[in-house]
This record gives C-alpha cells, structure tokens and sequence, in this order.
C-alpha cells in the first residue's frame, strides 16, 4: 500500500481539492497554511482514514504535529499501519 497516495487522496476528497494533492510532496505544508484544513476538516480526515485504512486514531495520539505536512501526516498513518 502506498499511504502517501492514499493520504493524498483523503486530503484531496475531504477538502475538495479537485485533483490539487497530486502536486503536493512530503514537504507541503498543511495545518495553518491550508484555509481549507480546519478544525472541522481535520475531524472529517481522520474518521475518513481510519475508515478507508483500518486504522483507529485515539484522540490523545494526535496534535498539531501530525498535520504539520503531508510527511508528518503520512508518517503519523504509517505508524498506525
């Protein structure tokens, strides 16, 4: 499985991005520099991975660390893999 890809495609369909992921790289900032990632947006992200990845994400193993970049972020999923 590549999770890169399948995080891309979370962010893509929970934010609406219209395809814009598929530019993004391990370095693209998220949280904070993304209007569209809000509070709300984050929430729907992750109940959207754990349900297409099998994963379950405890509200204590997240902070605004894990959504600094897609690199933090697919590595936070790996973890979870």
């Amino acid at each position: 499985m590549n999770v890169q890809k399948e995080v891309l495609q979370a962010l893509d369909d929970v934010l609406s991005l219209d395809g814009r992921s598929a530019g993004f790289d391990r370095d693209t900032p998220l949280l904070g520099a993304m209007a569209e990632l809000d509070s709300m947006a984050v929430v729907t992200l992750i109940t959207t991975l754990e349900e297409r990845l099998g994963i379950a994400v405890s509200d204590d193993e997240i902070d605004g660390s894990t959504f600094e970049s897609v690199g933090s972020l697919v590595d936070f999923v790996s973890g979870l893999l």
